[in-house]
């Protein structure tokens, strides 16, 4: 809840925001935010969300990659605001978007695991949930998903359709997802085929299995939808969930999990293959993120459009990956499927001319579930009740920022359901119900090397108290030993 003086302040911020919106002129904007810009229309802006998938902390120039090329993600941070303590929802993919839609962390999300369901797809948000998706289009923005969802299969109530996204292209399941020259994707509830795809019969589920005939790479066949959605929606307000799926291994493909097009720009490089796929796969999707940034100069839009870039979780060790090679999880420990900083601690960049100083970084700590009530800022609408997320509309626009006390994880998937708390630059992680708690301190340890948990009693004292009631039960996903 917030107390009052923080509600005075925020609202005096949010205010001060709307006003700048409806001003609709440079001078307004700048005079508001102390920025050199300013967008040029009074309207609200468009939102555009590009997630990556298994994209590491350390993946990109701006965060510390040396070898592997992100010219235009790391304009994206020079132009822009760079988060330095920003956290996906979760260590692997359903939990941690489900986070990122719904503003709960996973000790109250609906979804908290990668549960599959049959005969495609994963385990489904239910009617009735609250999306950011839903939340926008009710603020009069045109919605849409563009990419891989995992939040509800075919004919589900997780569909995208029915959580509040007005239109959908791309994977339905995570599994299907793994294959990035499938047989077919989907436009809303319809199967679009993808002539000169072939699947051969191995495939666990309905659409997975090994492409062995491969004509249409389906990140290409997104980043089109993506340009093709911004142009019909231009005229209007729009938000773009761009969930790409690389640089994720397509599993399905074993040893062989890396496929790209080409190994372009990376091909004379004396590195093992696998390792030339995963830098070209990185290269190439920010190839087209500097592509969509250009359309949206070419449309006009491009000072009404805010765009966020993040990933869903640390980097993989699949279809031949090696995160050590590149140093994907930069100075962190940790990669998918751990609580430690590497599987959890993502970039996010923020780009908004007029409102956002370029050249930004911010060491607000935040979370996926904190782009909800965000939106909710930036849509002029209020924010819902009952969720755990704080908007970082404040830290954006230079306002006075309210901070979370605790963040929290659970996740129930391998040996045993494992449990992190960040509680300012403490960082607990429990790997095991019957372990004890490891304790760090961020400041002086961001590798989490050294566990600290006996000399500081006190601090482990006050995490063990908020977990009694950091997290509700759940059907399907609870802490026990296994």
């Amino acid at each position: 809840m917030y107390d009052n003086q923080f509600k005075c302040e925020h609202n005096i911020v949010r205010r001060e925001f709307l006003k700048r919106c409806a001003a609709g002129t440079a001078g307004a904007a700048a005079a508001a935010s102390g920025c050199s810009g300013a967008g040029t229309s009074g309207r609200k802006p468009n939102i555009i969300f590009i997630l990556a998938d298994d994209l590491g902390y350390g993946d990109v120039g701006c965060y510390g990659q040396k070898t592997i090329r992100t010219p235009n993600i790391d304009r994206l941070a020079g132009d822009g605001m760079l988060f330095t303590d920003h956290y996906a929802g979760s260590t692997v993919c359903a939990p941690s978007r489900c986070c990122l839609m719904t503003g709960l962390h996973t000790g109250h999300a609906y979804i908290r695991g990668n549960r599959q369901a049959s005969p495609q797809g994963q385990e489904p948000i239910p009617a009735g949930t609250l999306t950011v998706a839903e939340l926008l289009r009710n603020a009069g923005y045109t919605t849409a998903l563009i990419g891989k969802w995992g939040l509800g299969g075919p004919g589900t109530e997780g569909h995208p359709n029915r959580q509040g996204f007005d239109y959908f292209f791309g994977y339905l399941c995570q599994g299907h997802a793994h294959n990035y020259y499938p047989e077919f994707l989907y436009r809303n509830n319809d199967k679009v085929p993808l002539e000169g795809n072939e699947v051969d019969g191995s495939e666990r589920y309905e659409g997975a299995g090994v492409a062995h005939r491969k004509a249409r790479y389906s990140h290409d066949l997104m980043v089109e939808e993506a340009l093709s959605f911004i142009d019909r929606t231009k005229d209007g307000q729009f938000f773009l969930y761009l969930a790409l799926t690389i640089p994720h291994a397509n599993n399905e493909a074993g040893k062989e999990g890396m496929e790209v097009p080409t190994d372009a720009p990376y091909t004379t490089r004396d590195w093992p293959q696998q390792q030339k796929n995963h830098a070209a796969m990185i290269t190439r999707m920010d190839t087209d993120i500097g592509t969509l940034m250009a359309k949206l100069k070419e449309l006009g839009i491009d000072k009404d459009t805010i765009v966020m870039f993040s990933s869903d979780n640390g980097p993989h060790r699949e279809g031949g990956a090696d995160p050590d090679f590149f140093d994907s999880n930069g100075p962190l420990r940790g990669i998918k499927r751990d609580l430690y900083e590497g599987g959890i601690r993502v970039p996010l960049i923020v780009r908004w001319p007029g409102y956002i100083r370029s050249g930004t970084v911010t060491e607000h700590v935040s979370a996926f579930w904190d782009f909800m009530p965000t939106a909710a800022d930036i849509a002029g609408t209020g924010t819902p009740d009952g969720i755990d997320g704080i908007s970082y509309l404040p830290t954006l626009i230079g306002g006075e920022q309210r901070k979370h006390e605790f963040l929290y994880w659970e996740f129930h998937e391998g040996a045993g359901s494992k449990q992190a708390v960040r509680m300012g630059t403490w960082k607990a992680v429990k790997n095991r119900p019957s372990l004890p708690m490891e304790l760090y301190d961020l400041t002086t340890d961001i590798g989490e090397e050294r566990n600290v948990a006996d000399s500081h009693p006190g601090a482990l004292n006050r995490i063990e108290e908020y977990l009694k009631t950091a997290r509700t039960e759940s059907e399907y996903w609870n802490i026990f030993e296994r």
